[in-house]
């Protein structure tokens, strides 16, 4: 099985990194993670390898590890990707004598790099937990993967400075009124004292995808909506003109200069609403934890994306691209093992309270335990409230190598050197010729 390697590696134009998603910036992680001293056996019952995506959750995952491995004589190796940099990890750790024992995709596209490494999930522990059959990954009729987290995106808002600048959370419904008073807010942000609207939209490879993946995953998800279908061929664009309305809001009303938005990276963004010099910040419930160091639950908020079309009824972006996988080559034993340590994750009080508590997860599980995430707690009032949250179409985008096309042109749209038009064709035209490649 291992010449699927070859495959792999001669698709990575296509795809570099299905799982730009979620990686949110900036994590510690090895420079080498296949330094990572490999464990041992423990009287037989397999050792575990965590290849984790998450780099803001690193921390949690070591904890979480040791603490198994103190509760049964388990190793369990936890390594974490750099940011962006999951996929082409993944391609060198899998080649190894040592590879990971578990590993994830984003979804049905990113699956298709690694189905033959997926063991088949069927009758698991793990699967007869789960909530809804929505969050298994099927290949025919095959379990390859399950969503071990669900997540919740949209404009993380400080309310002390919204309510300073003389508005409260009530006062935004729509994109008109988000736009009305961003612009505001530009206009007397030195009398506010802030450096802009919103932090800024950095375009680096650590936040880009907050613009060219999360940002364009509405207008792919009103299409689909107004097509009725749930993937396609052809992007047809119809929504880019709100794309461009919000981006246009972002890089304006905003902390940075747009010629400078190439280099900032997602610390920068981050820094400048945790140092208060931005009322808005798009990002995700991931950002929670990082942000409940400085901010306490009355003083932050995430309102949706307002994209100008359905804005009374939009709720947050919210679903899932976080599928385990377990390495289907590995021995009989670490399998087991690995199977056995994941569903402990999702089931004992130790692995529910570290993934609800410390890495503030929703996981779709019936045994979950219910998370702090202000966030989270925001979306499920939002849902509630008959808002209709916006799925997460970016599993369908039909590569990594589509989304850099956009970003660049976005990228360039931004510093003034290239125009609108071109990301309208990165958008449409790169998709059509990215799916056709894939055929």
């Amino acid at each position: 099985m291992k010449k699927r390697l070859l495959s792999i590696v001669l698709g990575m134009t296509l795809c570099v990194s299905m799982l730009a998603g979620c990686a949110v910036p900036q994590a510690t992680a090895p420079a080498d993670p296949g330094s990572a001293p490999a464990a041992t056996d423990a009287a037989g019952s397999g050792k575990v390898y965590y290849l984790n995506f998450k780099p803001e959750a690193d921390e949690q995952w070591q904890a979480l590890a040791k603490a198994y491995t103190e509760e049964t004589g388990v190793p369990v190796t936890v390594v974490t990707a750099a940011s962006g940099e999951y996929e082409t990890t993944l391609m060198s750790e899998i080649a190894k004598s040592d590879a990971p024992t578990l590993f994830q995709v984003n979804g049905p596209i990113g699956l298709q790099n690694w189905k033959d490494y997926c063991y088949d999930l069927t009758g698991s522990d793990i699967v007869s937990n789960i909530t809804s059959d929505s969050f298994l990954l099927k290949d025919g009729d095959a379990i390859d993967g399950i969503a071990y987290v669900i997540e919740s995106y949209g404009i993380i808002t400080n309310k002390t400075l919204l309510e300073k600048a003389g508005y409260s959370l009530e006062d935004i419904n729509s994109f008109d009124s988000l736009k009305k008073i961003a612009d505001d807010i530009q206009a007397r942000k030195d009398e506010i004292g802030v450096k802009g609207a919103f932090s800024s939209a950095g375009m680096d490879g650590s936040s880009d995808w907050r613009f060219k993946t999360h940002l364009a995953n509405l207008p792919i998800y009103y299409e689909y909506l107004a097509d009725g279908i749930s993937s396609t061929d052809a992007i047809k664009g119809t929504y880019l003109d709100n794309y461009k309305n919000v981006f246009d809001l972002y890089i304006t009303d905003s902390t940075t200069d747009p010629k400078e938005l190439s280099s900032k990276t997602a610390d920068d963004s981050r820094a400048d609403f945790v140092n208060g010099d931005a009322v808005f910040y798009q990002n995700g419930s991931w950002e929670y934890t990082e942000l409940s160091k400085t901010y306490s639950d009355d003083e932050i908020a995430m309102i949706p994306i307002y994209f100008g079309v359905d804005d009374a009824k939009e709720g947050l972006c919210t679903g899932t691209e976080n599928y385990w996988c377990v390495n289907a080559e590995s021995s009989e034993e670490d399998i087991q093992a690995t199977l056995d340590f994941i569903n402990w994750c999702v089931t004992s009080e130790t692995g529910t309270t570290a993934m609800a508590n410390d890495m503030g997860f929703t996981i779709p599980f019936k045994t979950a335990v219910e998370s702090p995430n202000a966030f989270v707690k925001q979306d499920a009032a939002y849902t509630a409230a008959g808002l209709t949250p916006v799925s997460w179409n970016f599993t369908t985008m039909p590569s990594e190598n589509w989304k850099n096309g956009v970003g660049s042109a976005l990228t360039a749209y931004a510093a003034g050197t290239g125009e609108w038009d071109a990301v309208v064709s990165a958008f449409v035209d790169g998709w059509a010729s990215e799916a056709a490649l894939s055929e």
